[in-house]
């Protein structure tokens, strides 16, 4: 089975889950007013992870390399979970207001799962 299957499957099995309204919604492209900032963050640890590569190839001392690292990772760790909690706020608002379906539950389960 190859990756692009696999994908397939899993839209599949989304569209089977969640109601015809929810899952259409999900497939539109859409911006938030966080996304600028959020790929602003993730610019900026992009620069970051090269000048880490850069002190690899320059032979920095291990220490120094594993602190940039864990500097990098933090930062993207940041850049996703403002990405979700954005998600959760809007694009699940509908949720909040409303008795719980289970399309919605999945919906949720489905981001919540990357925090």
């Amino acid at each position: 089975m190859t990756c692009g299957a696999t994908a397939r499957q899993e839209a599949n099995s989304l569209e089977n889950i969640l109601p015809r309204g929810i899952y259409e919604t999900m497939k539109q492209p859409h911006t938030h007013l966080s996304h600028p900032r959020i790929a602003t963050r993730l610019k900026r640890a992009n620069g970051h992870l090269s000048s880490v590569i850069s002190m690899i190839e320059d032979g920095r001392p291990c220490a120094d390399i594993a602190q940039q690292l864990q500097a990098v990772e933090k930062a993207i760790t940041n850049a996703k979970r403002e990405l979700i909690f954005d998600h959760i706020d809007h694009c699940l608002e509908d949720a909040r207001n409303e008795t719980r379906t289970e399309g919605q539950s999945e919906m949720f389960k489905d981001i919540a799962r990357y925090l």
